[in-house]
């Protein structure tokens, strides 16, 4: 009786294993896309952030661009528009942002992050956070805070001074004051207001997009393991068979 040859893997396992492993390197390359692109957005983000101090420009701009640069803005701060933006956590201390609208001297106005001050028992006690008064010089880093936000109630403004979030459009409304799109950071570690001038750059999460690049990968080169040792495996044992 003639000896069957060595069994064919069947199409239907063929097909799924390629298919696989196609969808795996497409998500992999797909991973590999995205951080390349957040590196070039770190680059970009650091070169704003060294660049020297500019004066805070004029008229209409388009504020993205601005985005992590260095100004100085001169104005007089409005102390009775203060609010504190509730929630901010620094060296694992939990406290509030103190945010004060600054009076430019073109008539226009901005908001500026003057720093972090820890919360000091309860939120019954808020903590007291003067801003300066006369004519000042701001020097900080441009933000533009996200528009959209998940918040608890109805999406009016709190009626208090302690806010969930730093939206300029917002506040604004509520309190008559027409600011900037924008958010100066006050990261000048020399004024001596007892405020913690600390704003890191943002993580883009590079790590993030590399450890997925290489579990897809791993997992279409699993697949492609895979059918490769259930389809040859019975062709590799032949010779031990025929041997008997």
């Amino acid at each position: 009786m003639k000896p069957s040859g060595p069994r064919r893997a069947h199409w239907l396992p063929t097909l799924a294993a390629f298919v696989s492993v196609v969808l795996c390197v497409i998500a992999g390359n797909w991973q590999h896309r995205r951080m390349l692109e957040k590196e070039a957005l770190r680059d970009a983000i650091a070169r704003a952030a060294a660049m020297a101090p500019v004066p805070l420009p004029t008229g209409t701009h388009e504020w993205t661009a601005w985005r992590f640069r260095s100004v100085v803005a001169t104005g007089e701060y409005d102390g009775r528009r203060q609010i504190l933006i509730d929630n901010r956590v620094h060296d694992g201390k939990v406290g509030f942002d103190v945010v004060t609208p600054l009076r430019l001297g073109d008539g226009r106005a901005v908001l500026v992050d003057r720093g972090f001050v820890p919360l000091r028992g309860s939120r019954a006690n808020l903590p007291s956070a003067p801003a300066p008064t006369g004519r000042v010089d701001v020097q900080g880093r441009v933000d533009i805070p996200p528009s959209h936000y998940f918040e608890l109630g109805n999406g009016s403004a709190p009626a208090g001074i302690v806010w969930e979030h730093l939206d300029p459009q917002r506040f604004a409304k509520a309190s008559g004051v027409e600011v900037l799109p924008i958010v100066i950071q006050a990261t000048d570690q020399r004024t001596s207001d007892g405020l913690v001038h600390d704003f890191p750059l943002p993580d883009t999460g590079i790590e993030r997009h590399l450890s997925y690049m290489v579990q897809w990968y791993t997992f279409a080169a699993m697949a492609a393991g895979l059918w490769a040792w259930f389809t040859f495996r019975p062709r590799w044992r032949l010779p031990a068979r025929a041997a008997r």
